[in-house]
């Protein structure tokens, strides 16, 4: 593929991943009690809260992709809304989304790592200002990986306590 190629294909991947994260965000923020009672029932602690941070980390990381802005450190942001997504809700009910399984946030989280990974491409903000060229490759990649499962995992440990097993809801 030809570079203008790669880019184009760079602009679609960060389309399509921070668009499905902007309109899932706002749907979390035009019903903020209606996600809180949701974050309730599936076990979280403080749900106002999380339904508050939500919206914002989806709609920023989303806005942030679509901008190719801060690439690696958004595409974290959606690894770990993906991986508290997988293990709060979706790993339980197997691989298969049409049972609720995990195959769309993996989808979305594995697509997160392969941008930071790829970088986002000629037109983009991170290329305007040079940051493209400070942490791309492999290095990008795991830096999203790893703000992605780091942050799941303290989201999760602080707040979240599996339905069924002493779940305390506040």
């Amino acid at each position: 593929m030809s570079g203008s190629g790669v880019d184009v294909a760079r602009v679609v991947l960060r389309a399509a991943l921070g668009a499905t994260f902007i309109a899932h965000g706002l749907k979390h923020g035009r019903s903020l009690d209606g996600t809180a009672k949701w974050f309730t029932s599936i076990g979280f602690r403080q749900p106002q809260v999380q339904a508050r941070a939500s919206a914002v980390v989806e709609v920023g990381a989303g806005a942030a992709v679509l901008a190719g802005a801060a690439t690696p450190l958004a595409a974290g942001a959606i690894v770990a809304t993906m991986a508290v997504a997988a293990r709060s809700v979706h790993a339980r009910n197997g691989f298969f989304i049409t049972a609720e399984g995990y195959e769309y946030v993996l989808n979305l989280a594995g697509a997160g790592v392969a941008l930071a990974g790829i970088g986002p491409g000629r037109f983009s903000v991170d290329r305007a200002i040079g940051l493209d060229r400070r942490l791309n490759g492999a290095a990008a990649a795991l830096t999203a990986a790893a703000i992605g499962i780091g942050g799941a995992a303290a989201q999760l440990a602080v707040f979240w306590r599996s339905p069924g097993m002493g779940a305390v809801q506040e």
